[in-house]
């Protein structure tokens, strides 16, 4: 089981959900310590007592609406984290309407701007382990385009960016990577799949929608030992959709 040593400290932001839940239980059952961030207070208790049996986690919430309040965030592991693994973001409809002006706004800072500001102070955070891991995530809604996903769309190409650039400016000490997950089966995708999924899965080679653990499986592989010459790349965990 590739991954990081025991007794490292891992943060996930929008630990509360079904990827965020998944990913910390892969690098608790390492011997990790998790912190776990989200914005939604019941559900972020409900992780945390999930989770507590197998072992150290913390939780904290937080909007992630500044740089200010992603130091603070950083700051609740007790600190420097080995990983930050940042999930945390908004899959909201796009009605692209002159009438609705605030999407956009939104999109951008909870996906993308708050991802910038998390990196600025993890980038200050990583002297003390110069095996440190940043890992982002993107979404196949980048790579294909969503229809009624795009603000959404472009704040996750934005990610991919954002990787690029920060693996050359935090190099050699971080390494610097996303993960771009398709259909997964979680809370956040279950309006999509009532109403749409038969014709999802239709255009997944793999033919099912895949499962939080798959997307925590990449994302531990990207923290661990055998990804130590890997950064600045997007990994697609989508069933072959993208397949170039």
């Amino acid at each position: 089981m590739n991954g990081p040593s025991s007794n490292r400290s891992i943060v996930i932001t929008g630990g509360a959900g079904g990827i965020g839940r998944a990913t910390a239980r892969a690098f608790l059952e390492l011997g990790n310590a998790v912190t776990l961030i989200d914005i939604n207070a019941d559900a972020l208790e409900d992780a945390r007592s999930e989770l507590a049996g197998l072992g150290k986690v913390v939780a904290h919430q937080s909007g992630l609406e500044n740089v200010s309040a992603c130091r603070t965030a950083l700051e609740a592991a007790g600190g420097p984290a080995h990983a930050l693994i940042h999930l945390a973001g908004i899959y909201e409809h796009d009605p692209f309407s002159e009438d609705e002006s605030d999407v956009w706004p939104r999109a951008i800072q909870s996906n993308l701007t708050n991802a910038y500001d998390l990196a600025r102070v993890f980038g200050t955070f990583h002297i003390a382990d110069p095996t440190a891991r940043l890992v982002l995530a993107s979404s196949l809604a980048f790579r294909k385009g969503v229809h009624d996903r795009i603000a959404y769309s472009a704040a996750k190409g934005g990610i991919v960016g954002l990787v690029r650039a920060l693996s050359r400016k935090l190099a050699p000490n971080v390494l610097v990577n996303a993960v771009a997950p398709g259909l997964i089966a979680t809370r956040m995708t279950t309006d999509v799949i009532a109403l749409r999924g038969e014709k999802l899965v239709a255009d997944i080679p793999l033919q099912r929608a895949g499962a939080a653990s798959e997307v925590a499986a990449v994302i531990r592989f990207l923290c661990g030992p055998d990804a130590s010459y890997i950064t600045g790349q997007t990994l697609n965990v989508d069933g072959g959709v993208v397949s170039s």
